[in-house]
């Protein structure tokens, strides 16, 4: 029995996605790379056919789906070979803070947008002296009177360009303890104070665009708050696990997109007088990869299963973040191998997914980091 149950309602939201991919998005993502970045109205067309925020309950516009709808965004935007239209981070990371700790009337203001494309959100944690230590960010967050004044920068922000609103982590300097001097705050596109620095021109993710981010006496309201003061390191971690799974998936899906391009290339390419693919040594290359990645789909699975019964697998999905995302960085390496002279050429699929997946092992915390936390929590 398959360790995810799609029910009719599922397949058929899978063919919506997969057609309008297939007419919306993938013919533009060459002009988008070049460009590097992804136009609003792209987003747009995104919500206004039910792709975003799909967990997002119907009384704030979105389809109240379950985790299932996300799983499958995850994988049909894996067959548009690029990572410029971020909609996972802002449907299956951004959104679920706003979703999960706003209050009612900062839901009613930004969800119905966030469902739609009309808001494109980004989450702000990564400082550049703080890495993946996020209890160490200087970002500062000072209450006066019914406001909380912003000073501090932050980096390697994802739709850090185009995004419309921020939700930031930021810590009150009064608080000694760390972990419970942050607190997380929504930042609206156009906030005085607020500002953009340069679009980082990253080794992958091209079409992506990546941010440094500065605020000056940034004065938002403190009805912006998510969740209560000095709680936001507990609700970072909450929704972590989230976040690290959908990094899996991304991992998972690159690998099985990576491999069937190869295998594809090994049965055309002749050497010899035959098929690449009847060489003993490609046919053991490529059932050791593919042995990797069925591996890596079926803990995956298991892990996006559990979640959805709403377990406790902070351990489990450390593991398969690192193990995944290792993963389809070795395949990626290997196959580019296999292709020999081909790899060199820009039109070689594997070519922009080598540049992209390499971030993979980095970013929603290292995977050193998530060695860490595995064996903390094995009580090591």
């Amino acid at each position: 029995m398959d360790i995810l149950q799609y029910t009719e309602k599922h397949n058929q939201f899978r063919e919506s996605l997969r057609s309008f991919l297939a007419e919306e998005i993938t013919p533009n993502v060459d002009q988008w790379e070049k460009d590097h970045i992804v136009p609003k109205s792209a987003w747009q067309k995104m919500g206004k056919a039910g792709f975003l925020s799909t967990s997002v309950s119907p009384e704030y516009g979105g389809i109240g789906g379950d985790f299932l709808y996300s799983v499958i965004v995850a994988e049909e935007f894996s067959r548009t070979l690029h990572s410029g239209l971020a909609a996972t981070l802002h449907s299956d990371v951004v959104v679920p803070y706003i979703d999960a700790f706003a209050s009612e009337e900062l839901k009613k203001k930004y969800l119905p947008g966030c469902v739609s494309g009309d808001i494109i959100t980004a989450l702000a944690m990564t400082e550049p002296d703080a890495g993946s230590d996020v209890a160490g960010m200087k970002t500062t967050a000072v209450a006066e009177g019914d406001e909380v004044i912003i000073n501090g920068s932050k980096t390697f922000i994802s739709n850090g360009i185009i995004c419309d609103l921020l939700i930031i982590a930021a810590k009150d300097p009064s608080i000694e303890n760390k972990h419970q001097a942050v607190s997380l705050y929504l930042i609206d596109d156009g906030t005085p104070g607020f500002k953009r620095g340069r679009q980082l021109d990253k080794m992958g993710w091209h079409s992506q665009d990546t941010a440094e981010l500065f605020f000056t006496d940034c004065r938002i309201p403190k009805t912006n708050r998510l969740g209560e003061h000095g709680s936001g390191f507990l609700l970072l971690m909450q929704k972590l696990q989230q976040e690290r799974l959908m990094c899996t998936l991304g991992a998972v899906f690159a690998a099985e997109r990576i491999m069937e391009f190869a295998v594809d290339y090994c049965n055309k390419i002749v050497v010899k007088g035959k098929p690449l693919v009847r060489s003993q040594a490609i046919q053991f290359a490529l059932v050791e990869m593919t042995t990797e990645v069925k591996l890596g789909r079926t803990f995956m699975e298991k892990l996006c299963a559990d979640h959805m019964e709403g377990k406790n697998v902070v351990i489990e999905t450390s593991m398969a973040k690192y193990w995944t995302t290792d993963m389809v960085n070795r395949i990626a390496d290997r196959c580019m191998d296999i292709c020999g002279e081909s790899a060199m050429l820009e039109s070689n699929p594997i070519v922009r997914a080598k540049r992209d997946v390499r971030v993979l092992s980095i970013f929603a915390g290292t995977n050193e980091v998530m060695k860490g936390i595995a064996a903390k929590f094995m009580g090591m």
